[in-house]
This record gives structure tokens, sequence and C-alpha cells, in this order.
């Protein structure tokens, strides 16, 4: 019995020995990070149901700001920001008759001017996301379904001349979804309006500009990205892409974040926390017969696998200005997700990746922070909000800054 007992521990052994090097053999293209700076953040949040990573990431890129000023650390609220510019853009398409977009997105410059309008509050001073409706978190399903129905009817009304009260009956839409927006709140036994509580917080909200690049417009002029969510026709400063990754990596270096917006819907965005900007004909090179049609037509649980087995020797393109560009003009480079820049690490070849802080809970194998390659950041950003005293010298010098 013992000798039997022997053997089979020996086997199960043996079993587990092959299992695990089965395993490592699977994972050997995993990457290993190493960071190599890494800048202080909030805790990580979780949007759920809602079209609003713009006002996620800004206001973490804002709590950032204030801890780098300050030493402070804020939990600051979305809802407040949510609540002012959804009834900012309502009455805007309301102007234009519908001739423009009302949606769940934004882009970090409403974050900026309702800031800026308005003050803010803290987390607290406003139901917590979902509540009011017997959520745990936001789920924007019901609530979109009432509102953009609401905005559509007054904006395409037939009517000569219509009255304000539709803003009555919009603001009543945003409270009872959001909360309504406090005038006057307690914070650490302080009483303050949002005015005067932004006032505290120790940064000045005309340090902020907006970095894009592209050639359609001269570089080191201004213009308004042309993007649905851009509705405020916010001006950006337009650089070459290799002056845009300077600026990333020296506000990083100097202890900076970006707030940064660009395009997800890639193959090489994974779920599980990296970012690759695949190269696809080398990547189907690497298979065994296979080609470039053959990737195109391929499920989307197959790409990722293959992706996921190369790991981090999944063979990237080389970012160009003009690719950048014909991306843009061709709706392949879209305006899709508002995420934090927060550091530089590398994997165990070398390669240097962007520590990026999402707002969809502490998901992926990271626990919410994504590794995104530097090359798929330059080929995939829209535009992103920064700190102008994190520019080099050299660059602000060139855009009057």
């Amino acid at each position: 019995m013992k000798k039997i007992m022997t053997m089979a521990l020996m086997a199960l052994i043996a079993l587990g020995a092959q299992a695990e090097e089965k395993k490592d053999s699977v994972n050997k293209n995993k990457p290993v990070f190493t960071t190599i700076k890494e800048n202080p953040i909030t805790s990580i949040k979780d949007q759920n149901r809602s079209g609003t990573c713009w006002a996620y990431s800004t206001l973490s890129f804002f709590e950032a700001e204030i801890m780098k000023a300050t030493g402070k650390k804020y939990d600051l609220c979305e809802s407040f920001i949510a609540n002012k510019t959804y009834m900012e853009r309502a009455i805007q398409v309301v102007r234009y008759h519908g001739d423009c977009q009302f949606a769940q997105g934004g882009s970090a410059e409403d974050v900026l001017a309702t800031m800026k309008t308005y003050g803010i509050c803290p987390e607290d001073a406003m139901p917590f996301p979902g509540s009011l409706y017997g959520d745990s978190l936001n789920n924007f399903n019901e609530f979109f379904s009432v509102l953009e129905p609401y905005v559509e009817a007054v904006s395409k009304s037939n009517a000569k001349k219509i009255s304000n009260q539709w803003k009555v009956g919009m603001q009543g839409i945003l409270d009872a979804y959001l909360g309504k927006c406090p005038e006057e709140f307690t914070y650490e036994g302080k009483k303050y309006t949002p005015k005067s509580f932004m006032q505290s917080l120790g940064i000045d909200l005309n340090d902020y500009v907006s970095i894009t690049s592209y050639t359609h417009h001269p570089f080191y002029t201004t213009f308004a990205v042309e993007v649905q969510d851009n509705w405020r026709f916010p001006q950006s400063y337009n650089l070459p892409m290799d002056e845009m990754m300077q600026v990333i990596d020296n506000a990083i270096e100097q202890g900076y974040t970006i707030a940064w917006g660009g395009d997800v819907s890639e193959d090489g965005f994974t779920r599980q926390g990296l970012a690759y900007a695949i190269d696809a004909k080398k990547t189907t090179q690497s298979l065994q017969g296979s080609d470039m049609a053959k990737w195109l037509k391929m499920a989307p649980a197959k790409k990722r696998s293959i992706i996921d087995s190369l790991g981090c020797t999944v063979p990237e393109i080389i970012p160009t200005q003009e690719m950048r560009q014909e991306r843009f003009d061709n709706w392949e480079l879209t305006d899709d997700h508002g995420m934090l820049i927060f550091g530089v690490a590398k994997d165990q070849n070398g390669k240097e990746y962007y520590m990026v802080k999402n707002s969809w809970g502490e998901t992926g194998e990271y626990k919410g922070i994504w590794y995104m390659t530097k090359t798929f950041i330059a080929a995939n950003t829209m535009d992103f909000l920064i700190n102008k005293n994190a520019i080099p010298k050299n660059i602000r010098k060139k855009l009057g800054l």
C-alpha cells in the first residue's frame, strides 16, 4: 500500500511538473514589468454603465495635480461635473435646433470649463453614483433613454417659440438620476460653496492646456479637434508627433500626470490591462499558413488568443505623422476613451510602456491599471490635457506659452 501511495505521489508530482511546464510555456511571453517612474494617483474608480470616462479621467488628473501642489488627497465628484455638463450641452443642442449631437460622452475640456464656471464638490456632497435609482454604481441605460428623447423633442420642436420651462424639466431629470448639485456643503468641518471649494484646492485652472498632433492644421498653432464630443470647440496646441511624445515623457519625469483621450478600439487594446499597436501584417507572417486576409476575418476571441500568446513579443507598427493623419481622416483613429497616464515601466525585453489609470474598477491583470506601449500612445492619441509647466521649455517657447 505504501509503495502504491508513493508511486501515486510521484505521478502527481510529475503531472504537476508537466502542468507547470505547460503553463510556463503558454505564458513565456507574458510581460514582466519594472517601474521606471511612477507618479502618485488617487484610488481606482468605476464608471460602470455610463459614458463618463471623460469625467473620471480628468478629475483623476486634477486630483493628482492637487496632490502634487499641496500634498492633499481629494475624491472629487463626477456627478457634479456630469449634471452641469449635460445641461450646458443640451442648451447648445437646442440652440442648434438639434443639428449637433447630444450624448453621454465628453472631453477633458468639459471638466475644466465646469470647474472654472461652477466650481466642484467632494464625492460625498452628492448621492453615491447609482444610489438614487437602486443601483450600486452608475447605470445610464434608463437615465439616457429618458434624457435623449427629451432633448430631441425640445430641439426639434415645430414651435415658433419655446419657453425656458424645458430647462426646468431637464434639470429635474438630471437631479433625479445624478443628484442635485449642492449650493453649500460642509467638508472637514468647514462650510463651502462649490466655487469656494475650488478656490481652496491650491491649483490654478489657467495652467492647463490641450495638446494634439495632426497635419491638417499648421504646427505650433491651435485648433478645435474635429470630434463630436468636443462640442465646446476647445483649442488644442498642435505639435509634431515626436514633440507630442516628448511632452508626455517630460511631464512624467517632472512628476506630472496626463489626462489622455484616444482610441482603445484597436485589436491590441486588451481587457487584461495591456495595449500594443499591433502590426497585423507581421503578426500574421508569424502564424504558419496565415495571411492578412485571414487575420481580418478572424473572430475577435481568436485574435485575442493570438495576441495573448505573443505577449510582449507581438510585432508593433512604427507610427508616423502621415499614418496618424490618414487614420484620423478615414475614421480609424477615433475618440473612444479617456484615461490617466501617470508613469513609465519596461518589460523584460526593455520595451517601455506608459502606466495608465482606467475607470473600469479594479479589473484586468493589473487591478485597473493598463500598461500601454509608447508606440500605442503615439499612434492612438487624440489629444490630452496637461499642466503647461510640464511642457519642455523649448516647446513652450514655440507655442508661445
